[in-house]
């Protein structure tokens, strides 16, 4: 499970006190239906969700991923494994597997463990790190081996406050299962990568990852990636998944082409955050701000300029820019999307075309630019980072949002129109400037 510190103090309320509370109000209610407050089991007298639940079970397993040893070399080159988490079958007749990325990230070989004891091999399909999400197919005859698969619902008809059971094997334990509600939709700004959360507090930890995130009829609504923890990695009830919507684009497109290709609009993006809020006079925090438009894009046909303020997108609330991010990530080339924009504080509307993704490593505009996964601002300073998309060549390489950049394989760089040079393909060398220190970046 990928941790994320969460230094704001607090405390929250376990959803099962919310379930004492509903019980305590609705013990007197001995019937099944839509009039009873929880399910009710009438021959064991108890309430209970293991009559929708149970469905899914069998289909939850444990992901082991196997690499090569970090041990002294002894001739032994069997792989040994390197990580586990939890995973789902959505399809039993093929065997397909959807998990995390970063689970099997790293590996050569892997195994998926089923809940009934059972132990299969199972190959990679493919691994998408911008949704750190990735699909195995275990290997053999899937329908021959009698597996289960699990029902998956639409996340995009969820409500804050809906029951949500997340499901996998924590901490080396067997299969466990918890509840909790749904805290928020739309979650982002964790990190630069296309997101837009399930926010839960069901009890998650290591080993979770990969695994169902669950409505109460046992139908996958979320895939389980990240926690805030204010320290120590543990559960403070705080926790990530990727909604089904997202997930299932993702799982289509790997299990086609062995990849994801994503859409573009031309538009070059950053957050809304309140100093920038303030610098534009708003009164708002949260949105994402267009910080240039490339010529001739879909985006400078659609109207947009540099400075708007984008606060929804196909009718949903934006966050951030990932959350923009996330919109056109998971829209087909060709469809359009509806955006709201404000304007010098005037709302405006715009159809946004998504145009095919270009083999082209750098889209230079005239104040910011955008290549190989950073956008890149003309400042005072210089050349400055402004955002570092996850899963992008330059966030494996390391660069950061606030560098600034002072060379290019040896060259000066003094301008946006330097970073042409990056879109050249090949390794290319960047000289950064990271506070007082000089760093160098290898961009692959």
């Amino acid at each position: 499970m990928r941790r994320m510190i969460y230094r704001a103090g607090g405390t929250f309320a376990p959803a099962l006190a919310a379930a004492v509370s509903i019980l305590a109000a609705g013990s007197a209610v001995a019937q099944t239906g839509p009039s009873s407050p929880i399910p009710y089991d009438a021959e064991r007298g108890v309430f209970s969700f293991a009559g929708g639940l149970e469905r899914a079970l069998p289909a939850v397993v444990q992901v082991t991923t196997l690499g090569r040893s970090g041990g002294p070399s002894s001739g032994d080159s069997e792989p040994r494994p390197i990580s586990a988490g939890s995973g789902a079958i959505i399809d039993a007749r093929e065997g397909v597997v959807v998990t995390n990325n970063h689970v099997v990230e790293g590996g050569r070989k892997f195994t998926v463990d089923l809940a009934d004891g059972r132990i299969f091999d199972a190959v990679l399909v493919g691994a998408d790190k911008a949704t750190d999400l990735a699909v195995l197919r275990i290997e053999g005859d899937g329908a021959a081996s009698g597996l289960t698969q699990i029902e998956v619902a639409n996340s995009d008809a969820l409500r804050t406050g809906d029951l949500a059971f997340a499901v996998g094997y924590p901490l080396g334990l067997d299969q466990t299962l918890t509840m909790g509600v749904i805290s928020g939709l739309g979650r982002s700004g964790m990190g630069d990568r296309i997101e837009d959360y399930i926010q839960t507090d069901a009890a998650v930890n290591s080993g979770n990852s990969g695994g169902p995130l669950l409505d109460s009829r046992g139908r996958l609504i979320g895939v389980n990636t990240s926690i805030l923890s204010s320290g120590g990695g543990g559960n403070d009830g705080i926790a990530f998944a990727v909604p089904s919507r997202i997930m299932m684009y993702v799982v289509n497109q790997l299990r086609t082409t062995g990849e994801v290709k994503r859409g573009q609009t031309g538009a070059i993006l950053g957050s809304l955050n309140p100093e920038r809020a303030r610098d534009f006079g708003l009164g708002i925090v949260r949105g994402a701000v267009i910080e240039d438009v490339a010529p001739g894009s879909s985006a400078e046909a659609a109207g947009l300029r540099r400075g708007d303020i984008v606060t929804r997108i196909q009718n949903r609330p934006v966050s951030n820019a990932g959350t923009v991010a996330a919109a056109i990530g998971i829209a087909e080339p060709g469809t359009t999307v509806e955006v709201v924009y404000l304007r010098d504080g005037r709302e405006g509307r715009a159809a946004l075309r998504v145009e095919p993704g270009s083999e082209r490593l750098a889209a230079i505009g005239l104040e910011a630019a955008l290549a190989r996964g950073a956008t890149f601002r003309s400042t005072a300073e210089g050349v400055q980072v402004v955002a570092v998309e996850g899963g992008s060549p330059a966030a494996a390489a390391g660069l950061q949002a606030g560098d600034i950049v002072e060379g290019i394989d040896g060259g000066d760089a003094a301008g946006l129109a330097d970073l042409e040079r990056l879109a050249a393909p090949g390794e290319r060398r960047l000289t950064v400037r990271r506070g007082t220190e000089a760093v160098e970046v290898v961009l692959p």
